[in-house]
């Protein structure tokens, strides 16, 4: 029989028997197999009664073999269904999940959700090799969990099969973006093994030799986004090359520094043999080149890592020559160099070898930031996470809050990048460095350059920011965020993007017209870091990017979003061109992002949408229907009547063939 089921029966007669009685009888004709098992699920309880029975009597297909009449009681039926047609019952009730292309289906279960905020939720969990999808069969419960695979960073079992209590046995599952999440399963046949290897297996596919969703989706965008950032056109936006500084391609096979771009910029005086001197006195060799340059007072920021000083105190005549070249550049009587960490530990990472620039750099000045490293980062952001998640404690959250330090760490990188923003905005040249220079580096240099350059605070301006500073100078996005490795304990690991995205966020708050961008964007930005369905943000440089094909087997993120950007557009966006932003940043005027952090709380959700932006939205809408139609209006005026042929034009100022948005530019809102 399995062999039909997904053949028309010509015709199938039903007869409900009560206390083995018949008492009504129904002939349904031309029906699949599976449609009338979908119908017999669907009334299961219906004939699970002990003196309800339903029979059948099922007659085969002409072609198919000959075979006696069969017939079939409610429990026949019933082992049927769980034989031949379980999975497409299952899928049938998921039918309402929209996959991506390229996303499969791999397992769907019946489990218990503990949602922290509804209890135990009934439901169906399906695991495809994007996501793992939640939705409650409960309709007084309306839960629903949609969460990318890449997204979790430990799978853990709960409990075991001789577990005491109510829900006790079944899944934890950790995530990246502040949730945790909780499954119980029955207990009897090993019910969780399946659904935790398959989970563990595709949540962490690079830990078992499988490739990343990126590289299976099928989705297709008409804008390629991997071509929103190309360094040559963006040096050329900046005014470079000049006089003062050159492109070099010595780097082209990444054979200067494997983690660095190919395409650099370095003082025009500098010779390639100069060059490769200084890449063997600076950590991984990452030499000082330039990320920006201001077009007025030809000041510059410079970014590296730490000078290999070491313990014995190593000197380096040809560091200390090319730094100087960059301060006569533009005639700086003093070179600014910041360098991000706190002087104890610039200090202390002489003993392994690195170090920081001393007396011996004439005409240069150092300044220590105070940033903190990548461990105080993910240790602080943990606590966070700890005071926000399932639940907000009210009584003692200022308190608790501030022992977290996560306002704190935003604090001081915003005020070294104010610091860098000033001094280059003075016209004096800086020099920008950590310890290897992908870290709080391009913290300081990114915010900076959101600060002095309105070019960046556009929505494709940004995403030029981000694959410079960040994606194409080798932060190493695979070891800190972890893509596909089931190592959640790696002490690489630091949310240090997404403390830069934290800062950016504060900015906006404080200069809610100076970004064309709105909140959404950087949400979905650090959505998919995590989640692997696009290529911008896996491994941790160019070379290795290159390597694995990235460009032509990935898609980028800004496909996606420069396809939808209504949906990431500010309606408060007011250009200014010239303007310098310097955010106060005081713990009086930062504030924790709610709408991040705090999200998966309903209430938290429910407050989202900003009532003031909605009707700003409207409004703009209302205006611009308005002059639509004053438009219309004005064409159709524009054709002469054969009354009016003759008649002299009301207002001969105005040409008849300018276009009518021209022509009603005195038009305002009230806003």
């Amino acid at each position: 029989m399995e062999a039909h089921h997904r053949t028309a029966i010509p015709s199938i007669q039903l007869e409900l028997r009560f206390d083995n009685q018949p008492i009504r009888t129904l002939t349904v004709q031309h029906v699949t197999w599976s449609k009338f098992l979908l119908w017999l699920e669907g009334n299961r309880s219906t004939f699970s009664h002990g003196r309800i029975a339903l029979c059948g009597l099922w007659k085969p297909p002409p072609r198919a073999m000959a075979s006696p009449v069969s017939v079939y009681n409610s429990n026949a039926l019933d082992t049927h269904i769980s034989s031949t047609s379980r999975e497409s019952l299952k899928m049938e009730l998921l039918s309402d999940v929209s996959l991506l292309p390229g996303e499969e289906r791999i397992m769907d279960k019946d489990v218990m959700y503990m949602c922290p905020y509804n209890g135990a939720v009934k439901g169906k969990v399906l695991i495809t090799n994007y996501r793992l999808y939640f939705k409650s069969s409960d309709a007084d419960v309306a839960v629903m969990l949609d969460v990318p695979l890449g997204a979790i960073s430990r799978v853990e079992k709960m409990g075991g099969a001789s577990s005491r209590g109510e829900n006790s046995y079944g899944l934890d599952i950790t995530c990246k973006d502040m949730r945790n999440l909780r499954f119980a399963l029955k207990q009897e046949g090993h019910s969780r093994r399946d659904i935790f290897e398959l989970l563990f297996r595709h949540a962490f596919p690079l830990s078992h030799g499988q490739p990343l969703f990126a590289y299976v989706t099928q989705e297709k965008y008409e804008e390629n986004g991997w071509n929103i950032y190309k360094p040559i056109e963006e040096f050329r936006r900046q005014g470079l090359p000049n006089n003062k500084w050159r492109i070099t391609f010595i780097n082209k096979n990444y054979e200067l520094c494997d983690t660095y771009p190919t395409v650099l910029a370095v003082p025009y005086k500098s010779k390639e043999e100069d060059l490769r001197r200084v890449a063997a006195f600076r950590s991984r060799a990452r030499i000082p080149v330039l990320s920006w340059i201001h077009r007025e007072n030809q000041a510059v920021i410079v970014r590296c890592s730490q000078p290999l000083v070491g313990m014995s105190g190593k000197r380096n005549k040809d560091d200390e020559r090319y730094l100087d070249l960059i301060r006569e550049a533009n005639d700086t009587t003093k070179l600014t160099i910041y360098d991000a960490r706190p002087n104890v530990n610039a200090v202390a990472n002489k003993a392994t070898g690195g170090g920081y620039e001393g007396d011996e750099y004439q005409n240069a000045e150092l300044v220590f930031l105070d940033i903190q490293n990548i461990h105080v980062m993910r240790e602080s952001l943990k606590k966070l996470k700890d005071i926000v998640y399932p639940n907000v404690e009210e009584s003692h959250w200022l308190s608790s809050l501030e022992s977290t330090h996560w306002l704190e760490h935003v604090k001081l990188v915003l005020s070294g990048a104010i610091q860098v923003a000033d001094k280059v905005s003075g016209g004096n040249s800086v020099v920008v460095h950590c310890s290897d220079g992908w870290d709080r580096t391009a913290q300081l240099t990114s915010l900076a350059m959101l600060m002095l350059d309105s070019h960046f605070r556009t929505l494709r301006g940004f995403q030029v920011l981000i694959e410079k500073e960040w994606i194409s100078f080798g932060h190493k996005f695979g070891s800190r965020i972890g893509h596909g490795d089931k190592n959640h304990a790696d002490q690489d690991r630091s949310p240090i993007f997404i403390q830069f995205i934290d800062c950016v966020w504060q900015m906006t708050k404080q200069f809610p017209t100076a970004f064309e961008f709105n909140e959404r964007l950087l949400l979905t930005i650090l959505d998919h870091l995590y989640s692997c369905r696009f290529g911008t943000f896996l491994y941790n440089c160019e070379s290795a990017r290159d390597q694995h094909e990235l460009r032509s087997k990935t898609v980028s993120l800004w496909s996606l979003v420069n396809s939808k950007m209504e949906n990431y557009l500010n309606p408060f966006y007011t250009p200014e061109s010239g303007r310098v932003l310097y955010p106060v940043a005081s713990m009086r005027h930062l504030e924790l992002w709610v709408t991040y952090y705090i999200r998966w709380n309903p209430r938290i959700r429910q407050q989202q949408q900003s009532p003031v932006e909605q009707r700003y939205k409207e409004l703009l809408a209302l205006r611009d229907e308005y002059l639509k139609k004053l438009e219309e209006l004005q064409l159709s005026d524009s054709s002469p009547s054969p009354r009016l042929a003759n008649s002299p034009a009301p207002n001969s100022s105005t040409s008849p063939s300018s276009p009518p948005s021209q022509q009603y530019t005195h038009l305002h809102t009230p806003l």
